[in-house]
């Protein structure tokens, strides 16, 4: 029997899997060092300043934390200022702060595992969480070189604190965050991502890759199939996140074997309030179906291994092992 690690990386290489990936099962997350600390995030029911100056709000009725953006509390109100305001945090901390993560991945067994490095939010989420969306999105049109600017800025942050998560961790995958769309479209044109976020993320990911990182996996829990050629170009590994919407059968067929697709299962259809086995059953087994058993991973479209409502991410698991006895 094939290790998760190995099972994975048949997967995502077109070879012989035995089995279907289990979600995130290949991946041991590595959390801590000085810069994840200074980072405040609130828990349920608290509204907390982060390290970047951005209030955060994390309300009882609601599935995670989000930014508030009225005039009070958003921190860029005039993008061609937003030097001002923007201050990044501190990443040159001594050695020995960073011992808790360096522990963490020295404990990995990495032919089980990838020890994962995780970075979130990412940089067009770094964007509106200062500004909100809207003026995020409408300063791409209004002030280009600003918000060139801005992304500069914050790739440059990321990179510093890349280097010393790589050289603490010695990680060898990455899960990266950043939501480029809804549900049902796009945010960018393929043409505006090409021009403002692709150079972005080929100096992050190729920084990664240079330094000893094999796999990326880029979590954006949205449609985004019309961006897949440039993901592909810089350097992903798996779309994780892929809602039902981007057609992933469609999407298997046509870039399996440049990039493999990790989600198909919408939490809005089964990480919901009464979900029953018998729901998860069949909504994994219609994925797996239809996906297929190569360049493509079950699992829920979240960003990590849990779920909204408890015991629904251990029953997707435990159906993706049903359905692996059945196909394989």
């Amino acid at each position: 029997m094939l290790t998760k690690r190995q099972n994975f990386l048949e997967t995502i290489r077109g070879g012989n899997p035995d089995r279907f990936v289990k979600q995130f099962e290949p991946f041991s997350l590595l959390f801590g060092g000085p810069v994840a600390r200074a980072s405040k995030v609130p828990a349920r029911g608290e509204t907390v300043k982060n390290a970047w100056g951005v209030t955060i709000q994390f309300p009882e009725h609601v599935p995670g934390p989000f930014p508030l953006h009225d005039e009070e509390h958003k921190l860029v109100k005039d993008i061609t200022a937003w030097k001002d305001v923007v201050k990044a945090p501190r990443v040159d901390y001594p050695d020995g702060d960073w011992s808790d993560i360096r522990d963490m991945a020295a404990a990995v067994d990495r032919n089980e595992y990838f020890a994962t490095i995780l970075i979130a939010p990412g940089v067009f989420e770094q964007l509106h969480y200062f500004m909100g969306m809207e003026d995020c999105l409408l300063s791409f049109y209004t002030e280009p070189e600003a918000i060139k600017e801005l992304i500069d800025y914050v790739v440059d942050y990321e990179l510093a604190y890349s280097e010393r998560l790589i050289k603490h961790t010695r990680a060898d995958a990455l899960l990266h965050h950043d939501d480029w769309g809804s549900q049902l479209s796009s945010f960018f044109s393929p043409e505006m991502f090409a021009e403002f976020i692709v150079p972005a993320y080929k100096k992050i990911y190729g920084f990664y890759k240079a330094n000893g990182v094999e796999v990326i996996v880029h979590h954006s829990d949205s449609y985004a199939a019309n961006l897949v050629p440039q993901m592909i170009e810089i350097g992903i590994d798996v779309f994780q996140g892929c809602l039902t919407s981007n057609n992933v059968p469609e999407l298997v067929k046509k870039y399996g074997g440049q990039i493999s697709f990790m989600g198909d299962i919408n939490n809005g259809v089964v990480d919901i309030e009464g979900w029953t086995p018998e729901l998860i059953e069949r909504e994994v087994e219609r994925a797996c179906r239809t996906c297929g058993k190569l360049y493509f991973i079950p699992c829920l479209a979240t960003g990590g291994p849990g779920s909204v409502y408890p015991g629904v991410y251990q029953a997707v698991s435990e159906a993706v092992d049903k359905v692996s006895k059945l196909l394989f």
